[in-house]
């Protein structure tokens, strides 16, 4: 076991086994505490963990990451996983099809900025005008910080700084899409402002490198954390939910659910972390004294799905990039946002492509049947391969609750809740991201960084006994 620098061992519990759930289970053991971590399902991930699909181990839906992810390379370091074989690393990219109309923007390996600087000047596809309208944004962002006193929508910011239509339709809008999940007409610029901060504007070029998965997303860091926290002390208890939660003396009361805990059981921690999907945690909080209003706030979200089709070709079926972006257009039944070739990533799934529409709430609306033929099609024509066409199967994979609406402006929670040693973890805390997976780990990181600030308290400060006075925390004030 490590030991923690100060403060009293706790046994903590951390409710959820997602990406936020299992950082805060890294880091809490990794301070000394005793921690044990519970998740509903069989295997973790949550929102972003592997699927089993027609024999191979394929994802809920196909993730890029950035370079800028610091803390969810970190923790993958932690955990013993190889980020230089688990992840490919390509530059900064937006590169279409060439038998379309799009554009080719690829990074060269430079210093930053002069790496942007040259793919500015070489990208295809853009005219004079619209090569000056991307340095504009560019250069009115750094002189504002990336971050406008009032936030707006993305579709505004745009339009407040003349970028055209080409670029806004090739480049601005799938990027907005992309990171955060939500239209322009309704995203934050703000938080768009942060991606972009952290990804084209930053000083390090490796921050805006895009990082492909070759592991399903739940080996990629869930279950090597998993792994590492039985290793050192912890306990892992998946196929066990928490369905209740209350005060009991100087301890919190959880009530168990699921076949592995026995059927119905109870058992007390000194401190939990709630990483549940927000709507769960708001349940669990509801009946607690004082938190009403975080309860509400937490229910109160609303989501954005993301639809992965998978499409399966005769071995050999390759594209001649990892990943092109693809230009959607759903009144033409064009839904496709990029394409992946898999074998790229894992020579096992030679033949498999993987298209991503994100934002997918209309996509949704089709059959499954209806949407992996109208992306085969797509497929077929954008890249002017007519045995596209044609998959031998396909399987299309829609999270529904992918992640919230990114609308400007938007009030969300910090960790704290105001009880006692009683916190939040999840993609929908307090951050200038959007719902990513880096936003997930930061949370359950800064979550067990709240724990472990609570544990160095003198004892008869950390007593629950003052719950029935407990006010919202700070942020709901």
């Amino acid at each position: 076991m490590f030991a923690p620098k100060k403060g009293e061992l706790l046994r903590v519990a951390v409710a959820g086994g997602g990406w936020a759930g299992c950082a805060a289970a890294v880091e809490l053991a990794r301070q000394g505490h005793h921690v044990t971590l519970f998740e509903a399902a069989r295997s973790l991930g949550g929102r972003a963990r592997g699927v089993e699909v027609r024999g191979m181990e394929l994802d809920n839906g196909q993730h890029i990451l950035l370079g800028a992810y610091r803390d969810c390379l970190r923790l993958m370091r932690q955990v013993g996983v190889d980020v230089d074989k688990a992840l490919l690393r390509l530059p900064v990219q937006m590169r279409y099809p060439h038998s379309g109309d799009g554009m080719d923007f690829v990074a060269p390996r430079l210093p930053a900025p002069l790496h942007l600087m040259v793919a500015l000047l070489r990208a295809r596809g853009l005219a004079r005008e619209d090569k000056l309208a991307l340095a504009r944004l560019n250069s009115a962002a750094k002189w504002m910080g990336w971050q406008l006193d009032n936030d707006v929508s993305v579709a505004e910011l745009l339009d407040r700084f003349d970028q055209t239509e080409r670029l806004t339709r090739l480049m601005w809008r799938p990027l907005c899409i992309a990171a955060l999940n939500t239209p322009p007409e309704r995203a934050s610029a703000n938080v768009f402002l942060a991606v972009l901060r952290d990804s084209l504007g930053a000083r390090n070029r490796a921050a805006s490198d895009m990082l492909l998965p070759r592991l399903a997303m739940d080996a990629l860091f869930p279950e090597p954390a998993g792994a590492w926290l039985e290793q050192n002390g912890g306990a892992l208890r998946s196929g066990v939910k928490v369905a209740a939660i209350s005060p009991d003396g100087d301890c919190w009361r959880l009530e168990l659910t699921g076949q592995a805990a026995g059927g119905a059981s109870s058992e007390r921690f000194d401190a939990v972390v709630l990483a549940t999907p927000s709507a769960h945690s708001a349940s669990l909080l509801a009946p607690l004294p004082g938190m009403e209003l975080l309860s509400a706030q937490l229910a109160g979200f609303d989501y954005e799905p993301i639809a992965t089709c998978y499409l399966q070709y005769a071995p050999g079926a390759r594209l001649d990039l990892p990943f092109y972006a693809l230009e959607d257009d759903p009144a033409q039944g064009r839904w496709g946002q990029f394409v992946f070739d898999r074998a790229q990533l894992d020579p096992k799934q030679d033949g498999l492509l993987a298209v991503v529409v994100s934002a997918a709430g209309d996509a949704a609306a089709l059959s499954r049947e209806e949407l992996a033929a109208a992306i085969a099609t797509q497929l077929a024509q954008d890249l002017q391969r007519p045995d596209l066409a044609q998959p031998s199967w396909s399987q299309v994979i829609t999270e529904k609750r992918a992640t919230f609406s990114c609308t400007p402006a938007l009030a969300r929670p910090g960790v704290e809740t105001g009880l006692p040693g009683l916190v939040l973890a999840g993609d929908y805390t307090a951050s200038d991201y959007p719902a990513t997976l880096e936003t997930a780990v930061r949370s359950g990181i800064a979550a067990a960084a709240a724990i472990h600030a609570w544990s160095t308290l003198p004892r008869e400060k950390r007593s629950l006994s003052h719950t029935h006075g407990a006010t919202a925390p700070d942020s709901l004030q």
